[in-house]
């Protein structure tokens, strides 16, 4: 069980306008304005940007409620400017109702989100 994700980031600036664009569809606002800057909902903060060196490459996936959901963050993301990976669709290969899109952030990472439930 993941309780939150800090990672790291070199461009901090605009990876806060980046995550603050594709998690707003998901109800996740900027909650923490500290050394880290931690994103959540009303029941989550889960999420934290920390300046400095980019330890590695990351991949992680956020859950959406729906597919329209994932359309939604990936039109957003579109919309901002931000770097495009896959656009959504199913990935029967996972399994029948996976359906994910992908962006990537300021620092290059593979960021998903995905819904697991039938249209």
């Amino acid at each position: 069980m993941i309780d939150h994700i800090e990672i790291r980031t070199t461009r901090l600036a605009e990876s806060l306008a980046f995550y603050a664009d594709a998690l707003a569809p998901l109800g996740y606002t900027q909650k923490v304005d500290g050394p880290a800057k931690g994103f959540g909902n009303d029941t989550a903060l889960d999420l934290f940007l920390i300046e400095g060196e980019v330890a590695s490459d990351l991949h992680f996936a956020f859950t959406a409620p729906d597919r329209a959901t994932v359309d939604q963050i990936y039109a957003a993301g579109r919309d901002a400017g931000h770097v495009l990976d896959r656009a959504p669709a199913l990935a029967p290969h996972i399994h029948p109702n996976y359906y994910a899109g992908y962006l990537r952030d300021p620092d290059g990472r593979l960021i998903e989100f995905v819904c697991h439930g039938p249209n």
